[in-house]
């Protein structure tokens, strides 16, 4: 059986549609693709807590899924959360200057998220940070761009551990990130006796 060709879409006419949706999606070569569990939303969550705790009272602002990052390849991305230091627009809807973005990652799109999603961020002038959180052991990537040197990342590990992000001026902890989530014991390997 022949399944109907996906209907193409540009990025304005998609954030028109995606108004009318009640599941939320990102547009990924013209075509809306579905997104996540509520582990990854109350890691979601926590994260915007902490941003605007932090943000409160300056120029950069944080954001959710609602608001959109426009890829110059025509891609729209709605990272589960970020920051936006451009001119903020209440009709806007998509980021004018995002720095720093921040990706939950979901068994489903693991992959995508750690490599295809990462490219696309990087070639958005403004974004000079991109934060990849393990949902299911206290573990992220943060990848940081280096001037005209490229992009460095470090992984981060550890409920002790935090993310220094400037600009904006931000310090994530980890364990702030997965505050009131609790983590499955790794499997040990036990020697026969």
């Amino acid at each position: 059986m022949l399944l109907p060709a996906p209907v193409r879409m540009t990025p304005d006419d998609f954030l028109l549609w995606s108004l009318d949706q009640e599941v939320r999606y990102e547009l990924v070569d013209g075509v809306p693709m579905a997104r996540a569990r509520r582990r990854h939303d109350q890691i979601v969550v926590n994260t915007i807590g902490e941003l605007r705790n932090q943000l409160r009272g300056a120029v950069c602002r944080p954001f959710s899924a609602d608001t959109a990052v426009r890829i110059p390849n025509g891609n729209v991305r709605l990272p589960d959360a970020g920051v936006d230091c451009g001119v903020f627009d209440d009709d806007a809807m998509a980021a004018d200057r995002p720095v720093l973005v921040v990706e939950v990652l979901s068994e489903s799109t693991r992959a995508f998220g750690l490599f295809g999603k990462v490219e696309e961020y990087k070639t958005v002038a403004s974004v000079a940070h991109i934060l990849l959180v393990n949902p299911d052991e206290p573990q992220a990537i943060h990848w940081r761009r280096m001037d005209e040197a490229g992009w460095t990342y470090k992984l981060i590990e550890g409920l002790e551990a935090a993310v220094a992000s400037d600009p904006p001026g931000l310090t994530l902890r980890l364990a702030d990130l997965y505050e009131g989530l609790t983590f499955r014991p790794k499997p040990r390997l036990v020697a026969d006796a």
